[in-house]
């Protein structure tokens, strides 16, 4: 097995909190940033404001990973309801509504999301 090691430096290497890439949406409900360095794959990140929520969508052909890294909320995936917070990783099926709610009434709930192809919501 052959292995690339990355130096602190390293464009290959992102930092949880700071993904890089550019911001899609930042208003009152969120901030929005999305980083295509990838081919194939988008890093996006949401910083989601107290009691809050996103707008929830679906789409065909486009599976999500969801890693929530902190704050705490509230998770529906179609016509289920679970609490969710740092530390969690949710999966969304092709196909799946999903929709995030920040349950806090004092911080941000923020989480990376992974999906393959160009941004459909």
């Amino acid at each position: 097995m052959t292995y690339k090691i990355l130096t602190e430096d390293s464009e290959d290497k992102l930092n949880v909190y700071d993904i890089g890439g550019v911001t899609v949406k930042d208003n009152e409900t969120y901030r929005l940033k999305d980083n295509t360095t990838l081919n194939n794959l988008v890093v996006s990140s949401t910083e989601l404001k107290a009691m809050q929520s996103t707008q929830g969508h679906k789409h065909q052909g486009q599976e999500e990973v969801y890693h929530f890294i902190s704050g705490y909320g509230k998770m529906e995936l179609d016509d289920r309801q679970f609490h969710v917070k740092g530390g969690d990783i949710v999966l969304i099926p092709d196909g799946s509504f999903h929709r995030v709610h920040n349950t806090s009434e004092h911080g941000a709930l923020y989480f990376i999301c992974v999906f393959e192809g160009k941004r459909n919501h």
